[in-house]
């Protein structure tokens, strides 16, 4: 009896399929960049092909009254009219296909919002400064940012008025902008629990460091599961990422060993809503090379 030959198009269309959903699957590595000089220019960072989001940290004082400051660490200063070759270099980063996002907050918590006026004079201020609004003098000169990510380490109140500003700003433009979020891994009173359930975040990159109850654990990974799932679950957003630290010394707790990363914590995560991977942060995985050793298999 003779064996019936798969017909070509048929085999076309079975690798397609399968490319397809291998594909659906496949994340993004980002990395934050900025709060070390020792990291090298935000354009060389770009050049290596390793990222497809880059977060320059961080707008580190806004609201309440004060003046909003960057603070990029011994790059430049924003103060001085001295970010202007940060700004070509974002605008050569973006030319590549890379996303570059402004983050608001961070450590040091020199930063508060008094009321959801003071949330929207805020939103007008990054609008201008930073995205697709006009001022005078803008600290990255003429570059667009492509959105922001909020970094929020202490304080709730009115960043879901934040949030819902800039969503109307965004929608007064052509261009697409970004709303992403970076929440502590532990669900349960998060700081940003008000702003995420507006329904207006884009990407949610979920730090999964130094927080001991819900980091990955290869021996005993049921506290990062329970976490993902309630994060994914429970909050409408298109992408979910994974944020980890780029080596030991990048934070207290939470570093996960590329070969665990790659054989145990990604098939917990992925799925349609899974993004990819976010750093903390280039300095650390310039020393690393952590990104080189996972960019593959992200």
């Amino acid at each position: 009896m003779r064996s019936k030959r798969a017909h070509p198009l048929g085999l076309f269309l079975l690798f397609s399929l399968i490319l397809l959903f291998s594909k659906s699957d496949a994340g993004s590595l980002g990395v934050y960049w900025g709060q070390n000089a020792g990291e090298g220019n935000l354009s060389r960072t770009c050049k290596t092909g390793l990222f497809r989001i880059v977060n320059i940290a961080f707008l580190s004082t806004f609201g309440n009254g004060s003046q909003p400051l960057m603070n990029l660490a011994g790059h430049c200063s924003p103060s001085s009219n001295g970010c202007q070759r940060v700004g070509r270099d974002i605008s050569s980063c973006q030319r590549r296909g890379i996303k570059v996002m402004l983050s608001i907050g961070g450590g040091s918590k020199n930063y508060s919002l008094s009321s959801q006026d003071d949330a929207r004079n805020v939103a007008d201020y990054i609008w201008n400064q930073f995205l697709g609004g006009k001022s005078k003098k803008r600290p990255f000169g003429r570059a667009i940012m492509d959105g922001v990510d909020f970094d929020i380490e202490g304080g709730e109140l009115h960043y879901a008025a934040l949030a819902y500003r800039l969503h109307d700003h965004y929608a007064t433009s052509n261009k697409k902008f970004y709303l992403n979020a970076s929440p502590h891994c532990q669900f349960q009173n998060n700081l940003l629990h008000g702003a995420l359930s507006t329904d207006l975040f884009d990407h949610v990159w979920v730090q999964f460091y130094n927080n001991p109850q819900c980091e990955f654990s290869s021996n005993d990974p049921s506290g990062f599961k329970s976490a993902w799932s309630q994060w994914t679950t429970s909050i409408n957003a298109a992408k979910f990422f994974v944020g980890l630290p780029a080596s030991h010394a990048a934070a207290r707790t939470g570093f996960v060993p590329p070969h665990a990363l790659i054989n145990q914590l990604l098939p917990i995560v992925r799925s349609p809503k899974y993004g990819g991977v976010v750093l903390w942060d280039r300095f650390h995985d310039l020393h690393s090379g952590y990104s080189r050793k996972i960019r593959r298999k992200v």
